[in-house]
């Protein structure tokens, strides 16, 4: 007798859940695959959503280009950046709509003046910066970059250096927190850290209690919870606001449902999550719900 559709799907679900390495009636969310791109991409890397959420900026690494895609159906709607860019890891939008580019290849953070689907490349920083692969930029107007090869966090305002901060080991994803603090996937010590007020390193998320293999980008959710993308555990690993560990998504490499390819990109916005699942060279999304809600 064949399964019913719905019943397959609640498998899936639960399996989900369970992968995380916690029972349904202890996990936090219930992730539900609702979308996935096409595998055309070449090991996409971070990716964010323009101001107005019409649009998915990607950072197409291996195609050396920035892919914007339908944030719903994940269909491609054009990209920008060809012959521009190299090697690209990072996307993220300042305070004034443009769209910050951490152009690795090039030992920059590219600046563009987007409109609707066209971009312009209208600046760029990169002073004290080798290869950076994060960026991300204060609401106040001060830009924060990491240079994975120059092991460094540099923070600039109105195009100039303000703060360094150094001890890292080829950091990636720069982001805030709801209190304005930024946090640094330091993926090359396999730890999360977050910066102080002084620019330097005051508290740190590491060792046994996390197991993290080269994080690399992270994103918080309205509740304040870090989702990071924990590349070589093939995971999206979710933390309270209290350091706590409440989840694993993923875990082991795969294509499909719950199960990721050295995943690196993390964007978040209301009861949708988007991964880049790198290495599978594909965009996916999942809704998240709390896993107790219709109990």
């Amino acid at each position: 007798m064949p399964s019913h559709p719905l019943l397959l799907r609640f498998a899936a679900t639960l399996a989900l859940v369970l992968s995380a390495g916690v029972t349904l009636a202890e996990a936090p969310l219930r992730f539900t695959l609702e979308a996935a791109s096409a595998t055309t991409y070449a090991v996409p890397h971070d990716i964010v959503l323009g101001p107005d959420g019409r649009v998915l900026y990607v950072a197409d690494n291996g195609n050396h280009r920035i892919a914007m895609l339908d944030p719903q159906t994940l269909e491609e709607l054009g990209s920008f950046g060809h012959g521009e860019v190299r090697e690209p890891h990072d996307v993220a939008f300042d305070r004034d709509g443009r769209l910050l580019v951490a152009d690795t290849g090039n030992s920059r953070i590219a600046i563009y003046a987007v409109d609707g689907h066209s971009a312009r490349l209208v600046g760029e920083l990169s002073e004290r910066l080798r290869r950076p692969e994060g960026v991300a930029a204060h609401p106040d107007g001060r830009v924060f970059a990491t240079g994975a090869g120059s092991g460094n966090l540099v923070v600039y305002r109105d195009g100039e250096v303000i703060a360094e901060t150094g001890g890292f080991s080829a950091p990636h994803d720069v982001e805030f927190d709801a209190q304005g603090a930024a946090w640094v996937a330091d993926a090359g010590n396999h730890r999360m850290v977050r910066i102080g007020s002084d620019y330097a390193i005051e508290h740190v998320l590491g060792g046994d209690a996390y197991d993290f293999a080269g994080p690399r980008y992270q994103d918080f959710d309205a509740a304040g919870r870090m989702f990071v993308a924990d590349k070589y555990n093939h995971a999206i690993k979710v933390i309270a606001p209290d350091g706590t560990l409440l989840q694993v998504l993923g875990g082991s490499r795969g294509l499909g449902e719950g199960v990721f390819y050295q995943p690196e990109g993390v964007e978040i916005r209301g009861d949708s999550v988007w991964f880049a699942d790198t290495y599978n060279d594909r965009i996916v999304r999942y809704r998240m719900q709390d896993a107790r809600q219709g109990r």
